[in-house]
């Protein structure tokens, strides 16, 4: 493979990823020379594996012009299979200063996923307990039973929701009367998990916190694709094994995603009284239950009976309540995992996560009020188009759906309630000509 010499002008080496990294676009790969005087020679072409189809998904950003030298092998063999792997050279535009804040983007958000560089953030102030707060310590290696003054709140950890995750936290720090009686839990994987402590730590110095490792093994061969490839993560699973993975003296989680603010005292959606159920939610009985699973599921008696005699209605699990004794009482990670093998082998729904807790819990969750999930506001899975507020008081704002704030903040297109995200961001934007 031929190298090309890069004249002095705004010239850079473009590289495209396959569709295993997230999100499932093309990726250029930058090697900036800060001074713009000395020249560059591009690297070999990177070669992947195409884990879904041997073509290249067109770029969303249309102002980079590329071309791609590809030539197509299937020479490579493990066992039985054939693997198609893509080859593609290295390649080059013109970019021009004016398009400079649209490459601060890559250099801040798409390049650090695709290098596993983490974003970094400025330190969050430090929230102190009102007076009236009762003093209370935890510890994961303290037996002793449930606290009830410490409120216990679970959230996962990854490079790619990081920045929406750091957000929710200072959010709910922000507006509790007792910030230093609130414990996180944050579900990670094992890669990049000592990297992501410290970034929670520098970020927040006095936040109590624990990471647990979530064993992505646990739902392999479990997930079936779905409309929106970010719902097929594993770490979207990780909900469902909360009561495994949290100590035993945690009695109750509140679980939230990772693209949501908490503008009111979380304590109020903590002390909610469950009235002896297993979850508690907001719920949304005027949408229609039946959208949400495929005609396989309701044309099997065995499938569709089990919703007979109850009256299910749709709840969002990135809001949640749960108390975990019940839950392990009631081996409710099996019951969730049944369907997920129904959903392997008959196909019964779209939407990853959501319909198993569906099937397990409509019609039996404490319903919560809906100030407690304004959600909806990332738009629908396929376009994720600006949405206004569901009538009513607000105390927690979600995102959910395909359009995430910070994304949208970045590329100069907001939408009109993103500004309410934005306080919360503590992201610290880097200079592209920055030597630091």
């Amino acid at each position: 493979m031929s190298t090309h010499k890069l004249p002095r002008e705004h010239h850079i080496p473009l590289f495209c990823c396959s569709k295993q990294h997230s999100p499932s676009f093309c990726y250029p790969i930058f090697e900036l020379d800060r001074a713009y005087t000395r020249t560059r020679r591009c690297q070999p072409g990177l070669v992947h594996t195409l884990s879904l189809r041997p073509s290249i998904p067109s770029h969303p950003l249309s102002f980079f012009h590329f071309c791609l030298n590809k030539s197509l092998t299937t020479q490579k063999k493990e066992g039985k299979k054939k693997k198609k792997t893509l080859t593609l050279a290295c390649s080059h535009f013109t970019m021009r200063l004016k398009f400079e804040s649209r490459l601060l983007i890559f250099f801040t958000i798409i390049f650090p996923a695709i290098s596993g560089e983490l974003p970094r953030f400025r330190e969050a102030p430090a929230f102190r307990n009102g007076r009236e707060c009762p003093k209370a310590t935890w510890s994961a290696l303290d037996r002793r039973s449930h606290n009830p003054s410490i409120i216990h709140i679970s959230m996962t950890l990854d490079s790619t929701y990081l920045r929406g995750s750091v957000a929710g936290v200072f959010s709910v720090l922000q507006h509790a009367t007792c910030p230093e009686n609130i414990v996180f839990h944050f579900i990670s994987t094992q890669r990049q998990r000592l990297e992501l402590s410290r970034t929670i730590t520098a970020t927040f110095p006095y936040l109590n916190f624990e990471i647990y490792r979530f064993d992505t093994n646990l739902v392999k061969g479990k997930i079936s694709y779905s409309i929106r490839q970010a719902l097929d993560q594993p770490l979207n699973y990780a909900r469902i094994y909360l009561a495994d993975l949290l100590p035993l003296t945690v009695g109750r989680i509140i679980y939230f995603d990772s693209d949501l603010i908490v503008v009111d005292d979380v304590a109020k959606l903590w002390s909610i009284n469950l009235r002896g159920r297993v979850l508690g939610a907001p719920e949304y009985c005027h949408a229609n239950f039946t959208n949400y699973f495929t005609s396989k599921f309701w044309s099997n008696p065995v499938f569709s009976g089990t919703v007979k005699g109850r009256r299910p209605c749709y709840f969002n699990t990135g809001v949640m309540v749960i108390d975990l004794r019940k839950w392990r009482e009631g081996r409710y990670t099996e019951k969730l995992e049944y369907w997920m093998r129904v959903q392997k082998k008959y196909r019964i729904y779209e939407l990853g996560s959501l319909p198993p807790f569906l099937l397990v819990f409509a019609g039996d969750v404490e319903g919560v009020e809906h100030r407690w999930n304004q959600h909806g506001l990332g738009g629908d899975n396929l376009e994720g188009l600006c949405r206004n507020l569901h009538p009513g008081p607000v105390s927690l704002l979600h995102w959910s759906g395909k359009g995430k704030p910070w994304l949208r903040i970045d590329s100069k297109k907001p939408c009109p309630l993103d500004s309410l995200w934005a306080p919360y961001d503590l992201f610290r934007h880097k200079s592209l000509f920055s030597d630091s």
